[in-house]
């Protein structure tokens, strides 16, 4: 593409009611944040910062999604998501799908004026790879209004990186208005397998939701073989009807959009100061680094080579053997309180006394606000 033809396209989203900056409604399309770890197995997961495996109805098949290096060449990304088949479904049902997922907050799509007469048309780009080629359906849910609208592309060359850009018309229907809140907005499904119940024809327009639609004109099956793999890079939702160059943002903005949603902390020696009501129980307060979406739910995963434990301390030197697993969490979008009560013994810990949350060999906590 040209810089004439570029200028062009841009001058165009612009005048449909994008802008120069933040014009990715993406978060961590080029796959940089990846705080669950570079790699993780399984299906119907968060994999890396914001993206989602997900099925229906599968049996057998099982994959693991991988931070690779493999990236199109002269681009400027340096990681793509990849999906790599561990377990093949030997034989694809019609009432089975596979499929990989991004859900965009509710206010963060004002400005494309859904339900209305000046409805904005949207256009999804990305670069894509595979050794299986063929057909492949992106559809969008839009939760408010149960409908949905899909388009196809097609992967030509086993094993080759290849650009692909789809637009889709704006939503004008009275009762397609998203909800200004912080919920689910549109879900972003890109189909890598799909029986025929979903497979029927593709719908350009936005429909009430049907499984017949779901993944129109589909034909390929990353499923069927272990030897299978999908990866993609570069993934841009923009306003206007023209694809615009990838919006490279810097590493610690992504990071900071991702927290919102997923926060993982490493903690190493002393973290937070609390207090002990009784030999037994404990409440130390900690505060997120970015407001959360909603209230996060607490975990203390193993993420990486990290799998130490939280202990809390009265600063004699020593700390009980208390660990992750026996640790509760309340939280809200802001801040929240890390507390036993289990009753689980600690030795020197007496009543109205200041502890101290204390990590060591390098404990994650994880906060999770997803959609």
């Amino acid at each position: 593409m040209t810089k004439a033809r570029e200028l062009a396209d841009l001058i165009a989203n612009v005048n449909k009611g994008s802008s120069l900056g933040n014009k990715n409604f993406i978060i961590n399309g080029k796959f940089d944040v990846a705080q669950r770890g570079s790699s993780i197995a399984g299906i119907e997961n968060y994999t890396l910062d914001r993206w989602k495996i997900d099925r229906q109805n599968v049996d057998n098949c099982a994959a693991t999604v991988t931070q690779s290096t493999d990236v199109p060449s002269g681009q400027g990304f340096m990681n793509a998501l990849r999906i790599d088949i561990t377990t093949a479904e030997s034989a694809l049902a019609a009432d089975e799908t596979l499929q990989f997922e991004h859900i965009i907050e509710s206010q963060n799509l004002q400005p494309l004026c859904h339900g209305t007469s000046n409805a904005k048309p949207i256009t999804l780009s990305f670069w894509v790879k595979s050794n299986v080629t063929g057909t492949y359906c992106v559809s969008i849910y839009h939760y408010d209004g149960n409908d949905m609208i899909n388009a196809q592309y097609t992967i030509s060359s086993a094993n080759t990186w290849e650009y692909k850009s789809m637009t889709f018309v704006g939503n004008t229907d009275s009762g397609a208005v998203i909800a200004d809140d912080n919920t689910h907005g549109l879900k972003f499904n890109f189909i890598l397998a799909a029986g025929s119940n979903f497979t029927g024809t593709q719908t350009a327009t936005w429909q009430t939701y049907a499984n017949a639609q779901f993944a129109g004109g589909q034909t390929a099956n990353i499923m069927s073989s272990t030897d299978n793999d999908w990866a993609i890079t570069g993934v841009q939702l923009e306003i206007g009807e023209k694809a615009t160059e990838f919006e490279h943002e810097p590493y610690e903005a992504t990071l900071e959009k991702c927290h919102r949603y997923y926060e993982a902390h490493t903690l190493n020696s002393y973290t937070n100061i609390g207090f002990s009501y009784s030999t037994t129980q404990f409440i130390i307060p900690y505060h997120w680094k970015v407001e959360k979406r909603a209230s996060p739910t607490f975990s203390f995963p193993t993420v990486g080579t990290s799998s130490g434990n939280l202990g809390v301390t009265v600063g004699t030197g020593s700390y009980p053997s208390t660990h992750g697993s026996v640790l509760r969490g309340s939280a809200q979008p802001t801040q929240g309180y890390i507390y036993n009560n289990a009753g689980d013994g600690y030795a020197g810990l007496t009543d109205d006394q200041i502890c101290i949350l204390y990590g060591y060999n390098a404990p994650i906590l994880a906060l999770d606000a997803e959609l």
